[in-house]
């Protein structure tokens, strides 16, 4: 039954045409938020988006803290540290421990003999341990004296109240143009979906920012989001040989595992990882988890990502960098 009622609730989140009622909308919603820390709502708001359409969203108000797995690890704290004390890393489309051989193996991995975030007499590794070290490292111009780090920036650096506003849209609006996804959505858990990693930037200043084996890590702006999608999400099959939604994107639409319900990977998704599907309507499947891209495009426009719950959603003003 549990698999049917997610069937219908995709068919809701990612098709453009509603027609059941509001409240069975936003019940619907609920149910599939029910394991995020959800501070308000889901209700139906008035909502602009990205290229004008003014519509209606639902708006969700969650902290960015899963319920079922405490986040991290990231950095080791030695070069004797195996992968249960580290995260992970991207590199050449593959997912690397970030353990004590990955982190004295960096000048080979990268041919470049300054790497070096450890100290030679001690093996420690040279951890981000502040909040203050955290935003200085994890900055697009990352603060020179935080060059060769592991940066570690941890949950409990965010403001107690911190929260995130996701206003979206109920039908999906297409457009002729892709919107870059940033963020791409929000997980069932209620933590973002985020769009690909500055790993150029990263590694420019002789730094590594893992993620924990979940594809999430922290910085101040938006707290613990993923860049990786991976099976810390919990879905429900929702039909033989498809898969499971593990979010919805700032479009609408659905956002789908992966991999097919058999272990296979969609053949047909078009630039932005979406497709139509007979029950389901269009809707995308998350990148592979090395491809540092849950979507790497939307194709609708996008509602609000909100710090400030209190605000009124116009997507077609840009938010500041942070």
């Amino acid at each position: 039954m549990k698999s049917v009622y997610f069937l219908a609730l995709a068919t809701c989140l990612a098709t453009p045409a509603f027609s059941d009622a509001a409240g069975d909308r936003l019940a619907g919603i609920a149910h599939f938020f029910e394991n995020a820390r959800v501070l308000a709502g889901p209700n139906i708001v008035d909502c602009k988006l990205s290229k004008g359409t003014q519509t209606k969203c639902f708006a969700i108000t969650v902290k960015a803290e899963p319920k079922d797995y405490t986040p991290g690890p990231w950095c080791p704290t030695s070069i004797t540290d195996g992968p249960d004390k580290s995260g992970v890393w991207l590199e050449g489309g593959a997912v690397l421990d970030v353990d004590g051989d990955f982190i004295t193996n960096l000048p080979t991995l990268y041919g470049d003999d300054t790497w070096q975030l450890f100290d030679p007499a001690t093996g420690k590794v040279r951890v981000t341990d502040s909040k203050a070290a955290c935003k200085a490292a994890a900055r697009p111009d990352v603060d020179p004296a935080y060059n060769n780090y592991c940066v570690e920036c941890l949950p409990e650096y965010m403001p107690e109240d911190a929260s995130i506003t996701y206003v979206i849209p109920l039908a999906p609006q297409r457009t002729w143009f892709t919107n870059r996804a940033q963020p791409a959505g929000v997980a069932n858990n209620g933590v973002r979906l985020d769009g690909p990693a500055p790993v150029d930037a990263i590694l420019a200043a002789h730094t590594i920012a893992p993620f924990d084996d979940c594809g999430g890590h922290v910085n101040t702006h938006v707290g613990y989001h993923y860049h990786i999608a991976t099976d810390c999400l919990k879905v429900a099959q929702i039909r033989e040989n498809h898969a499971g939604q593990i979010g919805i994107a700032m479009d609408g639409f659905g956002i789908f595992t992966h991999l097919l319900a058999d272990g296979t990977a969609p053949d047909d998704l078009d630039k932005c990882n979406g497709h139509e599907a007979a029950t389901l309507g269009y809707h995308y499947h998350a990148g592979a988890a090395g491809s540092n891209a849950i979507l790497s495009c939307l194709r609708a426009e996008t509602g609000c990502a909100l710090e400030d719950g209190s605000q009124t959603c116009d997507a077609t003003v840009r938010p500041p960098r942070p």
